[in-house]
């Protein structure tokens, strides 16, 4: 039952995504199916596996999990999403490969920005709270 309600959630943003989009650019709904059917089971048994060879929770675990995250799944995830969206849109095999070549290295330091931006952020905000509850 947790597996069909992630699959839905992730199908769900994926989804929204993709209506934000479709209103910005005109694009079709089809993160809705990949959300479900690709994206969803996919995260969820890269992090299964994470979570086998890296049991314990501790502080210095999660950010191995992260740095494995990101030098090992998004590399990969990214090489098959971005080609398969396409596929679903009718590209053909070759002018694909041509697109992937031109947007895979964009879109994977793009994926790097956000996740430095998130970790500053997280401690933006942590600044932010302390600050706020001294007295």
């Amino acid at each position: 039952m947790r597996l069909k309600k992630e699959k839905l959630r992730i199908g769900f943003l994926m989804g929204l995504g993709d209506i934000i989009s479709w209103q910005l650019t005109g694009w079709t709904l089809t993160m809705v199916s990949l959300g479900c059917g690709f994206v969803g089971p996919v995260v969820r048994g890269w992090y299964r596996v994470l979570n086998q060879f890296i049991h314990s929770t501790t502080k210095v675990d999660a950010v191995k999990k992260m740095l494995l995250d990101l030098g090992g799944f998004a590399p990969c995830f990214l090489g098959c999403f971005l080609p398969l969206v396409r596929v679903l849109n009718g590209l053909s095999a070759q002018d694909n490969w041509a697109k992937l070549q031109q947007d895979y290295c964009d879109a994977l330091i793009t994926n790097y920005y956000l996740a430095c931006h998130a970790c500053v952020a997280l401690i933006w905000n942590s600044y932010l709270s302390w600050k706020a509850h001294q007295l």
